[in-house]
């Protein structure tokens, strides 16, 4: 069928009757049935394909979906009229036990005599104390004045033994460590958690 059609087109195409209009026209339409682009007239015609059906629609009742607006608008009524309960902290509550007031401790009463006696060998404690860190600091402040004119004289003398007297001495403290050793890990070594109980509470509002 298409041959036919093909060899009738050529003879209209030849034939010196035909104008050059019609002639551009049947050359059109020649070159449109031959693209790849458009399908022929005679092929057969396919739809677009489809990649998944359309979802049914699922029958609702609408008795079903007033009982649940019903449902909902209760629950949030409830929560408008009570507060949301917080969760406590319980590092910030202190224990019924030791809010008792029943609880107090009976501290001894001390005579009079005793607490003086404990008051002034506390103030002679504070008075020796007091006198042997005023001797530290002067001691301390004699070395550094003893220490700084040595430095200065020495700086007159030479300067390379100024820098090597303040350069900081290593081996004073000495100092050893040894570290972590590097062992190869045991292969499917699984580590123990080790035992516990699990006291953390659940809160649910």
């Amino acid at each position: 069928m298409s041959a036919l059609l093909h060899r009738s087109v050529v003879q209209l195409i030849s034939t010196p009757a035909l104008t050059s209009g019609c002639r551009s026209v049947v050359s059109n339409v020649s070159s449109v049935r031959h693209s790849h682009w458009f399908a022929s007239v005679l092929s057969l015609k396919t739809t677009v394909p489809l990649r998944a059906e359309p979802r049914k629609k699922k029958k609702v009742d609408p008795r079903r979906e007033l009982i649940v607006k019903e449902r909902m608008r209760k629950k949030l009524r409830k929560l408008e009229k009570v507060a949301p309960e917080l969760i406590p902290i319980e590092d910030f509550i202190t224990p019924t036990k030791c809010s008792d007031e029943t609880r107090i401790r009976n501290v001894s009463k001390l005579p009079y005599e005793e607490s003086e006696r404990r008051a002034l060998l506390f103030k002679e404690w504070s008075r020796y104390k007091h006198s042997q860190h005023l001797a530290e600091m002067a001691v301390i402040d004699e070395a550094l004045k003893a220490q700084m004119q040595a430095l200065e004289e020495l700086k007159l003398e030479s300067e390379e033994l100024y820098k090597a007297a303040i350069s900081p001495d290593l081996s004073l403290f000495p100092f050893q460590r040894q570290g972590p050793f590097y062992t190869p890990p045991i292969p499917n070594y699984d580590a123990p958690d080790g035992k516990y109980n699990d006291i953390t509470r659940v809160y649910t509002q």
